[in-house]
């Protein structure tokens, strides 16, 4: 049960000493793992003890867990960009058709957020996923795999 849900996630990468408490220790790397993939889900989801398996034979070896930490970090000037980005002039907006399957517990990504899909693109389509958060695939994967069949049947990309 979920007692307390961010509005905004603190940095996942931020903690200096992470890595030497978690990285080669399956059981830590477990509870990590779980931690996030819980908290970070539409409501009600769970992960599947075979699925945290799958992830814990790849994150559990030593290395492992600090190397998808540094790969976080090495993206750390992602956030400082977006703020600087400005909505482009309608000529230099993204003109594929795209459709924008997005979900509406997406802690990372608000719902609230998409209302400025079209100020980058002039041909989106939003797919609200009802229920579903970050890990939209595993969470919904029915509701994901139709909204990409029909952007796949409309010609969309």
């Amino acid at each position: 049960m979920r007692s307390f849900r961010w509005s905004r996630p603190p940095p996942t990468s931020s903690f200096p000493t992470r890595a030497e408490l978690i990285d080669g220790k399956p059981d830590a790397v477990r509870a990590y793992l779980r931690h996030f993939w819980s908290h970070w889900s539409g409501p009600g989801y769970e992960p599947a003890e075979s699925h945290l398996d799958h992830l814990l034979s790849v994150y559990g070896q030593p290395g492992a867990f600090a190397a998808s930490i540094a790969w976080y970090r090495a993206g750390g000037a992602t956030v400082a960009v977006s703020l600087a980005e400005r909505v482009p002039d309608v000529d230099n907006r993204i003109a594929v058709p795209t459709t924008v399957p997005w979900p509406d517990h997406d802690p990372l990504f608000r719902f609230e957020w998409s209302d400025r899909i079209g100020s980058f693109f002039t041909a989106a389509t939003l797919r609200r996923l009802h229920g579903a958060g970050h890990f939209t695939p595993l969470e919904r994967p029915q509701d994901f795999a139709a909204a990409v069949t029909a952007a796949a049947a409309a010609g969309r990309g």
